[in-house]
């Protein structure tokens, strides 16, 4: 174990300003959080928006085998990773974010294999049948109205709310939007330009296919992005940020990953207040995509793209009934 760092080392003026940076954002997020699912403010998430893809004529088994994919390419990865770097390498943000993916995909292939089975066990035979089904605001008049739906008992199973795991994919799904982002960014325009150092396949690899993976992901998937999860993000990041400073104070390791996580240097505070700052920005780029998304493909394919899970039911129950005419 490497020799603490002194105590003179954490009383330094700077040291406290950065912790108040991380601390408060950290307490905000907590707090936001916690109100929000006791509140339950928004629309409660159906299961279904975890696996159904958001176009209209494709099988949920695709993204069941993309995300397979996904995951084995991410976990061999970062495999190689390790075995070239050490398990040292997890002090880094990068790897943390690489992880946190893996995880929404495996998250993601367990809860795409049930809805799978779901669809298997109840099949559709017309795409008017699943448009009603993943319609958000689903209504008791509606399915009263709809007697021609093959098997009631199918809307039923799709359209149970979401369970703990549905939840947890979500919430680690916000929390990579904004990340993956970072990441990816501070190495490339920041990292990258700084060091000097000469760029190998691995590290670009590992910079580049987690942003890659999971916007494909976004590509097909109908999970909505609001800003009011923009807490998990923070809070993932403070998690890092206490945990590289906890490791400091027991001795784990004197040096820092980043050279911006130093604070034995007056410009510490600037250097987190503006990485604090820049969560703002790497969270809306990735919202902004997904708005993106919705807007372009709706409109170039409008028969065969389904809206996010927030646009109304009557926009589905329209392209139904206009598509059986």
């Amino acid at each position: 174990m490497a020799e603490a760092l002194g105590l003179d080392y954490w009383l330094q003026w700077q040291v406290l300003v950065c912790a108040l940076i991380i601390l408060i954002p950290a307490v905000i997020s907590l707090n936001l959080t916690i109100k929000t699912s006791k509140k339950q403010v928004h629309q409660k998430l159906k299961s279904c928006d975890l696996w159904l893809p958001c176009w209209k004529n494709l099988h949920p088994k695709w993204l069941l085998l993309y995300r397979v994919i996904a995951f084995c390419f991410m976990a061999l990865l970062l495999c190689q990773t390790m075995v070239s770097f050490g398990p040292f390498i997890f002090f880094y943000y990068t790897q943390w974010t690489v992880a946190l993916v893996l995880v929404y995909f495996m998250i993601g292939i367990i809860v795409s294999a049930r809805g799978c089975w779901i669809y298997f066990k109840e099949p559709f035979g017309r795409v008017e049948d699943r448009e009603m089904l993943v319609a958000k605001d689903y209504s008791k008049n509606a399915h009263e109205s709809t007697t021609d739906i093959k098997d009631v008992g199918a809307i039923n199973s799709i359209q149970q709310e979401a369970g703990a795991l549905e939840n947890l994919m979500q919430s680690i799904y916000h929390a990579c939007g904004g990340a993956v982002m970072l990441t990816d960014l501070v190495f490339w325009f920041i990292l990258q330009p700084l060091s000097g150092d000469t760029l190998t396949i691995l590290l670009g690899l590992l910079h580049s296919v987690n942003v890659v993976f999971l916007v494909l992901d976004s590509a097909f998937n109908n999970h909505p992005f609001p800003w009011s999860n923009f807490t998990y993000f923070v809070l993932w990041s403070c998690a890092y940020v206490i945990s590289q400073w906890t490791v400091h104070v027991f001795g784990v390791v004197t040096w820092w990953p980043y050279p911006f996580l130093e604070l034995d240097t007056p410009w510490a505070p600037a250097w987190y207040f503006g990485l604090a700052l820049f969560h703002i920005p790497c969270y809306g780029l990735y919202s902004l995509l997904i708005k993106a998304k919705d807007f372009i493909l709706s409109r170039m394919s409008p028969r065969t793209y389904s809206s996010l899970p927030s646009e109304s039911t009557e926009m589905n129950i329209a392209w139904s009934m206009d598509n059986t005419q």
